[in-house]
């Protein structure tokens, strides 16, 4: 079985750094008014907002992350590697829509909502299924606790959003998971093949 290059860990391993760098970064310049368990990460990149280049770069930089850790994930099977580009291409999208200062926007939720779906969906998706030893990340039966650890924590989000609860806790808990299974996957790829 062929192993996912080396720059693969790199991509991969960016992610979930950025993503938590940069939502630590852009909670501090928001101020004391902030409140990240209340509030989602979408206020943080909304117009206006006082760290917006900031998070619109980070989605930037993390959908081309996922697109290019699609693309070595040789390994991965061609609907799961689609999948985890899908998401990465939704995290793109999502500066072309981001969320409004006030209220709610349509296109930026079908966008995230998708993009979380599709990054939710991948590890099952991407899972070889021959006799012959497969990476542990890309074995079936990991492929789907890691896929419905990310459903119950996209419907944990779901859920939050909907009440009083905490939907910036539960958002934080999603994206980053989601981000640091393609990390963990390629390392099992890597390791693997050594």
């Amino acid at each position: 079985m062929r192993s996912a290059p080396w720059w693969a860990l790199v991509s991969s391993g960016c992610a979930p750094v950025l993503l938590v760098g940069a939502w630590m970064i852009a909670q501090l310049r928001q101020g004391p008014e902030y409140d990240p368990a209340r509030q989602t990460l979408s206020v943080l990149a909304s117009y206006g907002a006082a760290a917006y280049w900031l998070m619109t770069g980070m989605l930037l930089v993390l959908g081309t992350s996922y697109m290019v850790t699609a693309h070595a994930l040789r390994p991965a099977a061609p609907a799961g590697r689609l999948a985890l580009a899908g998401g990465g291409l939704c995290a793109l999208a999502l500066t072309l829509v981001p969320a409004p200062s006030s209220g709610g926007a349509w296109g930026h939720g079908v966008v995230s909502t998708v993009g979380l779906v599709l990054l939710a969906v991948w590890p099952p998706l991407a899972a070889v299924r021959e006799r012959r030893p497969v990476p542990w990340g890309l074995r079936l039966d990991v492929s789907l606790a890691a896929s419905a650890l990310m459903c119950a924590s996209v419907l944990w989000f779901l859920a939050e959003l909907q009440g009083a609860g905490a939907p910036g806790v539960a958002e934080r808990v999603v994206t980053f998971v989601q981000a640091l299974w393609p990390f963990l996957v390629v390392l099992s790829c890597r390791r693997s093949a050594a």
